[in-house]
């Protein structure tokens, strides 16, 4: 059996027996709590893992590009959510070939926005469409119940759609911000008398929130591998982090100088209001800079250790991003290595 230190570097190594635990205290947990989980795949961006995610009980998953679309449905995974604003005539063409073959559900913002989709879905099977609302995170999303309201009264008189609920991604640490603002868009749309049949939810760390608020399904990313910042966050610990960069000791030009073969090309650049760019695993080293294929570790007093040609293991900030900088993962279990698979959803952007 092949040893990670085998490995050649910079490589991302997968801990199978984290992942596995991670997956099954979050359903665990989702299941107590009374919501459906569909969670996002944008993290691993792997079949076999979207594929565990709903054996172990996930209601489907979420995908943030038509071309994770594609891949995940290639694969066989038949329930699908994309939560975007999905425009122009060859990707609504590609939304309905998708929807023709699966279930697929997508969200709007704007009356453009329904606009494209009741044109395209005119005829044949409905398109489903949630809307959505701009719940504190600042991002896409209607900025009133009213609003909120108005498209989905577009959507419902649409030919060929159907009003889906409501979507949000609410700022960090905003849930309770956030629910209300849901709380007030809800009663708006009992008083029209529009029934709102579901109320999905992302990030990983609202997950963990108490159940019996207006959220119904929820839509974590990082929780299969979590990263550094989900541990500052304090919903994770070191010992859950499943990825890892392993990267090697290229240089040693000074005596608290070390320099490794990870550089932003490996390792993400979100610093996430953090100090470095990754932990070194085992110590409280960071990296504290970044080139394009350098790491930059600085030592708080002179020493030998490591030396060149030594191998480190990085817990990076944002396992997402690392997920999409390189073409295959590494899986393992303990020190072995089990399999090195493709990324299959690297890259799709469109």
């Amino acid at each position: 059996m092949t040893k990670i230190a085998d490995l050649d570097t910079p490589v991302v190594l997968i801990d199978i027996d984290r992942v596995e635990a991670n997956l099954k205290r979050a359903q665990e947990h989702a299941d107590k709590e009374g919501y459906a989980l569909r969670p996002h795949i944008k993290t691993h961006k792997l079949p076999r893992f979207a594929k565990r995610q709903i054996e172990l009980g996930a209601v489907g998953i979420t995908v943030q590009k038509l071309g994770e679309a594609e891949v995940m449905a290639d694969a066989g995974i038949t329930d699908l959510f994309l939560p975007y604003n999905i425009l122009g005539a060859k990707k609504l063409a590609r939304l309905k070939a998708l929807n023709d073959r699966l279930t697929i559900a997508v969200t709007a913002d704007s009356p453009d926005t329904v606009a494209g989709y009741a044109a395209t879905f005119a005829s044949g099977k409905p398109l489903t469409v949630l809307v959505e609302c701009d719940s504190g995170g600042g991002r896409c999303g209607v900025q009133t119940p009213a609003q909120a309201l108005a498209l989905a009264r577009q959507i419902e008189l649409a030919p060929g759609l159907r009003f889906g609920g409501l979507m949000t991604y609410p700022p960090l640490h905003g849930v309770d911000k956030s629910n209300a603002w849901i709380n007030d868009t809800l009663a708006v749309f009992k008083e029209a008398g529009i029934a709102v049949p579901k109320v999905t939810s992302g990030n990983s760390p609202d997950m963990w929130a108490p159940g019996g608020g207006p959220v119904t399904e929820r839509r974590p990313g990082t929780y299969i591998y979590y990263d550094r910042f989900q541990v500052h966050e304090k919903v994770a610990n070191l010992d859950d982090c499943a990825l890892t960069v392993m990267a090697t000791v290229v240089s040693r030009p000074t005596p608290t100088r070390i320099v490794i073969d990870a550089g932003s090309k490996s390792l993400t650049s979100d610093l996430l209001n953090m100090n470095g760019y990754g932990l070194v695993m085992g110590t409280d080293l960071t990296v504290k800079g970044l080139s394009e294929e350098h790491g930059v570790i600085e030592l708080p007093v002179a020493s030998d250790w490591p030396r060149i040609g030594e191998r480190l293991r990085i817990i990076p900030n944002h396992a997402c991003v690392v997920s999409n900088l390189f073409d295959t993962v590494t899986l393992i279990s303990g020190d072995e290595v089990q399999e090195t698979v493709p990324v299959a959803a690297r890259g799709r952007v469109d």
